[in-house]
């Protein structure tokens, strides 16, 4: 079986005057866009299946028409050449000083907690691109997938519940979820574990409201759904409320946890992790910036 071997300047050279020939309808029409006479074009063509050991066209009275093989190759030569493109835009992009908007937007607790490192990486990216105007916002998970897929937000940081089509997701961290409750619930100086167990489901549980993990719901049936609130703020408000129950993450509530305020219920049995990840379109348009905050990100991380 014919194998072509390496593609060099040359070869480059033939694809393009077969590319420039189809795209003109025929040698005649691309005698004055490659500037060279029809016999040379017909040489360049012959030399190119030569070297492809196919036939790419007929070329007679009944006109210029790509053959079946034509056809696929003329296909692959786009591709080759809009990825060469693509290729010399990222490199003039790195000579070029980095300028422009980087849109950020995360789930809640998330900008703040110690192990997302956003504080240093965000003074050391003002310090490599002190020119970028940063827009940091605030929503909820769905909304951070779609703002990334649609490119209306360029990082977005959000609990690792699924992986969808055109996102790029980078670890950061992982969180761990207890069910608490108050220390006005009835359930908080119960000391009997099965007792808590037998209360349990018939206690109101506030929950954040959307479809999330597979542990996550595992962890959430036969509770009592009795209220929804997505952002933790909220829902820990419900919770110090002493009327509901809900699951909130270690250590976004500590603080109340050591004031004695809230306590886990049953923490070896009603429990689930979630990892935190950065999310990224995974195609999409050379974006200097985020590439830049991403690869601190990264590299913070590491450490």
């Amino acid at each position: 079986m014919a194998e072509l071997g390496q593609v060099g300047d040359y070869e480059i050279r033939l694809l393009k005057v077969f590319k420039t020939v189809v795209e003109c309808g025929g040698f005649s029409a691309a005698e004055a866009v490659l500037n060279v006479s029809r016999s040379t074009i017909s040489v360049h063509m012959s030399n190119l299946e030569q070297r492809l050991k196919l036939t790419l066209c007929s070329r007679g009275r009944s006109g210029f028409a790509l053959t079946e093989d034509g056809i696929i190759i003329y296909d692959a030569v786009r591709r080759l050449f809009s990825q060469m493109e693509d290729f010399r835009s990222t490199v003039n992009a790195l000579h070029v000083q980095v300028s422009g908007e980087l849109n950020l937007v995360a789930s809640d607790t998330i900008s703040l907690d110690d192990r997302s490192h956003f504080p240093e990486v965000l003074g050391e990216f003002s310090q490599r691109a002190p020119d970028v105007y940063i827009n940091f916002e605030t929503a909820p998970m769905n909304e951070i997938e779609r703002r990334i897929l649609n490119e209306e937000a360029d990082v977005g940081f959000i609990p690792y519940h699924r992986e969808l089509d055109g996102l790029l997701y980078q670890p950061i961290y992982e969180e761990t979820c207890y069910l608490y409750c108050s220390n006005t619930h009835p359930l908080f100086h119960e000391p009997d574990h099965n007792e808590v167990r037998v209360q349990l489901e018939q206690q109101k549980l506030v929950h954040a409201g959307i479809q999330t993990n597979p542990d996550v719901t595992v962890q959430l049936r036969g509770l009592t759904k009795a209220a929804s609130a997505y952002y933790y703020e909220t829902r820990t408000a419900m919770v110090l409320s002493g009327a509901y129950i809900g699951f909130l993450p270690e250590q976004y509530v500590g603080h109340w946890v050591k004031e004695g305020r809230l306590k886990p219920l049953l923490p070896d049995e009603r429990m689930y992790k979630l990892g935190i990840a950065a999310i990224t379109r995974q195609y999409g348009r050379l974006n200097k910036p985020r590439d830049v905050f991403m690869e601190l990100l990264v590299r913070r991380g590491q450490r």
